[in-house]
């Protein structure tokens, strides 16, 4: 399981390229606070999946996500299409070459390090490390094609992503 995880990383790093640019906003929602979820979904990350795989969510849901990593690797739950989920790995591979991010967990002793841009900060994704939980409150206020998916380098490529259906 490693040995694929470090050539899907070597992989990446010679491959990836960036398909968005930061800070574009999201045309299938915005971060909500949990209480004005309408619909918590639990979602497991196990080491190269998530359980449920595919998602329902309607135009117009605040839905309250609670992530539960049951595996022994660093996971990442991130809402995006395609396009958005391949520009996002090229950040995240520059945070593990960077030493921010290991195949286990995240150095918290580099957060008061001054990293220039690089920082995962972005409102539609968490990382989960091993035998932890973390929680995202989503308002999806349309219907379009999405994804969930762990962008940590090898992950989504191993088969760590869901698919997101939107009832009108």
């Amino acid at each position: 399981m490693f040995a694929r995880f470090f050539a899907a990383f070597a992989l990446l790093s010679a491959s990836l390229t960036s398909q968005a640019s930061p800070g574009e906003p999201f045309d299938f929602g915005h971060p909500a606070s949990a209480d004005q979820a309408t619909r918590t979904i639990e979602l497991t990350l196990g080491d190269m999946y998530f359980e449920p795989k595919s998602l329902t969510v309607k135009a117009g849901e605040t839905v309250h996500f609670v992530l539960i990593n049951k595996g022994q690797l660093l996971h990442e739950f991130n809402l995006g299409n395609a396009a958005m989920h391949a520009a996002h790995q090229q950040e995240m591979l520059k945070m593990v070459a960077s030493g921010m991010l290991t195949a286990a967990g995240m150095k918290h002793d580099m957060a008061g390090m001054d990293h220039g841009t690089m920082k995962h900060d972005d409102p539609n994704s968490v990382l989960v490390e091993p035998g932890q939980r973390a929680e995202l409150t989503w308002a999806f206020t349309k219907a379009t094609d999405l994804e969930f998916a762990c962008n940590i380098p090898g992950h989504y490529q191993a088969g760590m992503v869901g698919k997101i259906s939107m009832d009108e």
